[in-house]
């Protein structure tokens, strides 16, 4: 279900490309990520994974609600915190398990 390249690609390089683009910031908007993942060849599936990371949690409700209005935003979270439990990553996405 979870392609560790793609995962790990989000959570060690899509700050950077956010902050080069946009500046940094707390949080971006929902089009900020989705523009920052298609135009440097994110894994889109991974997108939710995006949102879930670096925009606000209001933004994160309405743009799931949208766009994923399947997703189980906690099974998702506790499927990518397994996965990555397993493959012994400490990166980034450690923040997910801080997260609520």
């Amino acid at each position: 279900m979870f392609k560790y390249r793609a995962i790990k690609k989000y959570g060690e390089k899509l700050l950077s490309v956010l902050e080069k683009r946009y500046g940094n910031h707390a949080y971006y908007t929902p089009s900020q990520i989705r523009t920052c993942v298609y135009k440097n060849n994110f894994n889109p599936k991974y997108l939710p994974l995006g949102y879930l990371l670096f925009t606000s949690q209001k933004d994160l409700v309405n743009v799931l609600a949208i766009e994923f209005p399947q997703l189980d935003l906690n099974e998702f979270k506790r499927g990518i915190l397994n996965y990555l439990d397993n493959k012994k990553y400490q990166g980034y996405l450690q923040v997910l398990q801080h997260a609520s």
